[in-house]
Order: C-alpha cells, then sequence, then structure tokens
C-alpha cells in the first residue's frame, strides 16, 4: 500500500502587516507557554498514531508531492482553509472536524466535485449533515489512546469527579441542573469535586480519576467527546446527563438550524455506566448507579470500539473505498 498523504494546518494568517504571523507565534510561546494540541488537532495526531501501530506509513503536509501526484487521494483533517486556501486536484478525503453544520458550505460537492468523502465525528451529525451532504457524509471517530489512558491505581476517596462542560445558558443550567443535583449529594453525603472543561490540562483530569469512583458527565451534547471516553478508557463508569432534545450551538440554534436529537454520550453501550435526563431522573437513578459500580466495564466498550489501531482502521476502509470508486 502506498503511503497515506495527510494534510492538517492550524490557520495562522497575518493581523496588522504582512508576516506578522511569525514573531505572533513567538509573542504567544513566550507568554502562554508550550502550544497545547487542541481538540482538532488531536483528530490528526491520534490517527497518526493508529496508523504508526498498523505500520502504515504516510506524508504529513507534503504538498510539494502531492502536487506532483493528482491522482493520489488528499487527506485532509480538520482546518477546511486546507482545502480552500489551496488548489487541489486531487480527490480529497475531507474532514473530521471542519465546520459545525452544512450551511457554511451548502454547495460543497459542486464548489469542490473532488472531495470524496466528508467526514463528521459521529452518527447524530452525520444524520445532520445527511439531507445536504447525502451518503459522502460519514461517520468516523478518531481513537482513544489506551496506552495513556488506562485504569489508574490510587485510593478512590471521593465517590465522583464532576466533569463540568456546560457551554451555553449557564445561569439557566445553575439554576435548575446543577444546585438540584449538588442538593441530592449532599443530601446523601456524597462526596464529589468538580473539573471544568477549558480550564484544565490532562494530568489535571488523570489526578482527579485517581482518586473517584466514578464521574457525572455535564454536557448538553457531544460530537464524538473525545474526554468522557478518555475517562471510560480508564475503567471508571459515567453517570452522563444526556438531555437530547436539539442541538444547542447559539451560533446555529434556535434562528439558523433546529435539529434533534443529540446525545452528550454518541459512543456509549450498557457497560459504560447510566444516563439521566434531569435532576429527577439523578435522584431516581443514583442509588442504582452506585450499586453497580462494580459491575460497569467500561474500558472493554473502548477496546472494542474506540482504539487507535480500530478507528485507523475503520478511516483506511474509507480510503480504500474511495481508491476503489476511482479505479
Amino acid at each position: 500500500m502506498k503511503p497515506l498523504n495527510l494534510f492538517y494546518e492550524e490557520p495562522d494568517p497575518d493581523r496588522w502587516f504582512k508576516f506578522d504571523r511569525y514573531p505572533r507565534k513567538v509573542i504567544r510561546r513566550i507568554v502562554r507557554g508550550k502550544h497545547r494540541p487542541g481538540g482538532v488537532m488531536m483528530i490528526a495526531i491520534n490517527l497518526m498514531k493508529g496508523l504508526d501501530k498498523l505500520g502504515i506509513t504516510y506524508r504529513f503536509n507534503d504538498y510539494k508531492y502531492i502536487k506532483k501526484h493528482p491522482e493520489e487521494i488528499a487527506c485532509i483533517i480538520g482546518k477546511h482553509e486546507v482545502l480552500f486556501d489551496n488548489q487541489w486536484k486531487n480527490p480529497v478525503i475531507f474532514g473530521a472536524g471542519i465546520y459545525s453544520h452544512p450551511i457554511e458550505c451548502p454547495n460543497l460537492f459542486e464548489l469542490y466535485p473532488n472531495v470524496k468523502r466528508f467526514l463528521v465525528p459521529g452518527e447524530w451529525m452525520r444524520k445532520m449533515f445527511e439531507d445536504a451532504y447525502g451518503d459522502e457524509a460519514l461517520a468516523w471517530p478518531v481513537g482513544i489512546d489506551t496506552e495513556y489512558w488506562k485504569p489508574l491505581p490510587g485510593e478512590k476517596k471521593i465517590d465522583f469527579l464532576v466533569y463540568y462542560k456546560i457551554r451555553w445558558q449557564h445561569e439557566q443550567q445553575e439554576k435548575e441542573l446543577i444546585e438540584p443535583i449538588v442538593k441530592i449529594m449532599n443530601d446523601q453525603n456524597i462526596t464529589y469535586q468538580f473539573i471544568r472543561y477549558g480550564s484544565y490540562v490532562h494530568q489535571d483530569l488523570v489526578d482527579g480519576l485517581k482518586i473517584s469512583k466514578a464521574v457525572i458527565f455535564l454536557c448538553e451534547h457531544e460530537t464524538q467527546g473525545a474526554a468522557y471516553q478518555q475517562v471510560l478508557a480508564t475503567n471508571t463508569p459515567i453517570f452522563a446527563w444526556d438531555r437530547g432534545g436539539y442541538w444547542q450551538d447559539d451560533y446555529y440554534y434556535p434562528h439558523r438550524v433546529q435539529y434533534q436529537p443529540v446525545s452528550s454520550v454518541p459512543y456509549w453501550d450498557e457497560r459504560c455506566g447510566l444516563k439521566f435526563a434531569n435532576p429527577i431522573e439523578f435522584a431516581e437513578k443514583l442509588p442504582v448507579f452506585l450499586r453497580s459500580l462494580d459491575t460497569f466495564r467500561p474500558r472493554d466498550y473502548i477496546m472494542e470500539n474506540l482504539t487507535l489501531e480500530l478507528c485507523a482502521e475503520k478511516y483506511l476502509d474509507i480510503y480504500n473505498q474511495v481508491e476503489k470508486e476511482l479505479k
């Protein structure tokens, strides 16, 4: 098999004058420290890790090579600028991590007929794209590094690590969700600590999991949900708020897009834990969840569905299908 041609870049345009992106990059490094990969960048990184484990070779951002070989497939992972800002003659697999809804580019396949597949992270999102993009939109999750995220030794001193990733309607959710849940736990002498999305590094999450029996995951919805899947990979059960209903992104909803149903845990089965839709269900299911802690097997689910190798194999299946169609 020929090496895959992978492409990923973070957009960093000039802001005030020509080439100012270079000194700004240096200043950012000095002020903020070493750059931490974001969620979309981790799609590229973990795909390459999976390919490495499978022994599949690839080129990364080799624009010189790909321009000389227009017959080969370009695998563009994340950041639509990589496609839009270059004159591609190659067939393209586009995604995942491009944009959130097809209204951002409803005529993608007319403007770029060389795009053969558009990848999104999960199934409910694929269904949201289906009307506009048809069968060319596919669900493909990136793999979880199960060597890094593995069962953690430690004394489980507290009952729950509460993973807080609520992104919209904060005041309303504090009143209608967080306060009732906290009161229920306080009334039952359940111990807990919070960790907030966007304000922690991986080690903070690892340290919290070492001392926690389980996780309460609070998020309106996830397209894939790498963070909760990392938790599952440590064999830590999750009590997940899964409200369903409409996609809540306030850039789109309700004035531009109204789509339902969505999920906060799109990759899941009964081994992972339990789900609740509201504080009433939280109270009803909490004793059942706590009694069942020793019966959940969340890592087994990850090992059967979302390892680096398995997800890289799924990507290769898509690649091979496109390649077959081109012959």
